[in-house]
């Protein structure tokens, strides 16, 4: 296993643990009203949400590379 392949399934790990932490925080009570009354979540909210989709589609690209660099 390459060092490409290693970064990219840490970075996978690490957006998808981002991604729970927004999907658990966006079905908080608070969050929930927040939302309500404004529209949208909490900056935290989008933060995670935001890192996990970098993070996923980044270490996607860093597995598909290290698969096809040989």
């Amino acid at each position: 296993m390459t060092q490409t392949n290693i970064l990219g399934v840490v970075a996978l790990v690490v957006g998808i643990v981002l991604l729970v932490f927004a999907w658990r925080g966006s079905n908080a009570p608070m969050d929930q009203m927040t939302e309500a009354l404004t529209g949208r979540f909490s900056n935290t909210t989008m933060w995670y949400l935001l890192g996990g989709v970098v993070a996923v589609v980044a270490g996607a690209a860093l597995i598909y590379r290290g698969a096809y660099q040989r």
